[in-house]
């Protein structure tokens, strides 16, 4: 027979297994919707040099895609909240932090800028929230810095150097030399379009580093003239590219045919407010254009409507970006993180953005790339009609193979 101190510890012994067992069913995610409504957030460059190619337009390609899912998941409702970040890293940092810890956002689905992007992919990490980019272009979101719960989706600087720049030396663009934006993407971009001209048989003479949002060029591009390198690789984006062709081309840098601009990463929009007459030639990578095909025309009209601009790569992006989310969230039934990031990888992404797209371990978006030549002005036969195909390049081949990559999570 039990004593009285037996039962108790019988007792005692029931209870704990109880707590446990309790404890951890409410450690399992619960299926449906948590707080009853699907929260996305967009930290975007509203106001400066990058809200031409980020800013209003992204956020309206978002709102796109969430209507076109019919404002509801699930039979929850969809919010997209939006906020300026100013391009400022510690701003992006304390609004995800805020987002995750206090207002019950679900993912943030696209941050402008390199910097800012690191630093919200380093606070998602802490938080076990999706990300997803489509704006910034650092590989390092995919390579060294990569997480499970990351994205990178449009393209990045691997994908941009790769292409570009070996079509430039295959072109007899032997010799280079850099004007680079003086942060983590100018950084980046500069060092992986050295690794690909160095692999391809070029060779690097120099570099010039400037500051973001520069206005004044010229001291940079007296130090590419006297270079004498053949190609001028523009390792920046936004504005300081807009700029740094336009004063090019003020400057007389190419006008005797000895040197050409390379632009490691353009922009419809830049080419729109560079003109033809001064970009005409130019050879770019782009992830996306709007007179592709049937399907990106019809999209891209419909973009036109709400924006007065044809969209770019990252604003294409963000709208497929934000529909594969959202379909995830339908197809699980649930807005916990390991089960939607699942989906979104477990699922091919075939729409106007991409054919056969897939999300890689390392959270790398793969899908092809095409190389573009900017037309003449007397090639082109209607409003935002500025690209000529010279190639696609299928996603395996532009984006960092697996092999070369540094993220641990394709070493399992």
């Amino acid at each position: 027979m039990k004593t009285k101190a037996q039962k108790l510890a019988a007792a005692v012994l029931v209870t704990a297994a109880f707590t446990s067992v309790a404890a951890h069913v409410h450690a399992q995610p619960k299926p449906g919707i948590s707080d009853d409504i699907v929260k996305i957030g967009l930290l975007l460059d509203m106001s400066g040099l990058y809200s031409d190619v980020t800013g209003r337009g992204s956020a309206a390609a978002a709102q796109m895609a969430i209507d076109d899912f019919g404002g509801k998941v699930l039979g929850k409702k969809i919010e997209l909240v939006v906020v300026d970040h100013q391009n400022k890293a510690d701003i992006a940092a304390n609004k995800a932090r805020e987002w995750f810890d206090q207002d019950h956002v679900d993912a943030i689905l696209d941050v402008a800028a390199s910097a800012p992007a690191l630093a919200v992919l380093d606070v998602a990490k802490q938080k076990n929230k999706i990300v997803v980019f489509s704006g910034p272009g650092t590989e390092r979101i995919t390579n060294d810095l990569c997480t499970p719960v990351s994205v990178h989706y449009a393209y990045d600087t691997y994908a941009l150097a790769n292409t570009t720049a070996r079509a430039m030396v295959e072109r007899g663009g032997k010799t280079w030399f850099f004007l680079t934006a003086d942060y983590a993407f100018g950084h980046t971009l500069q060092q992986s379009a050295t690794a690909v001209v160095n692999e391809a048989g070029g060779r690097v003479l120099g570099a010039a580093r400037h500051p973001l949002n520069t206005s004044d060029f010229a001291s940079y591009l007296l130090q590419a003239q006297a270079s004498k390198a053949q190609v001028v690789g523009l390792a920046n984006a936004g504005g300081d590219t807009v700029n740094a062709i336009k004063a090019a081309s003020e400057f007389g840098l190419t006008r005797n045919g000895n040197q050409k601009l390379a632009g490691l990463l353009l922009y419809i929009n830049d080419i729109h407010a560079i003109g033809l007459k001064t970009a005409q030639g130019l050879v770019l990578t782009e992830a996306f254009y709007w007179d592709m095909n049937d399907a990106t025309r019809a999209w891209s009209r419909r973009y036109f409507e709400k924006v007065k601009k044809m969209p770019n790569m990252s604003q294409a992006g963000v709208y497929s970006s934000v529909s594969h989310y959202l379909k995830a969230v339908q197809a699980t039934g649930t807005d916990e993180t390991a089960a939607v990031m699942k989906q979104m990888k477990a699922t091919p992404i075939n729409d106007f953005f991409a054919k056969n797209g897939r999300i890689r371990e390392d959270g790398r978006m793969v899908h092809d790339m095409y190389l573009f030549e900017v037309k003449k002005p007397e090639e082109s036969k209607y409003p935002w009609d500025y690209y000529k195909l010279l190639a696609t390049v299928p996603g395996d081949q532009a984006f960092i193979p697996p092999s070369k990559s540094q993220c641990p999570l394709l070493k399992k």
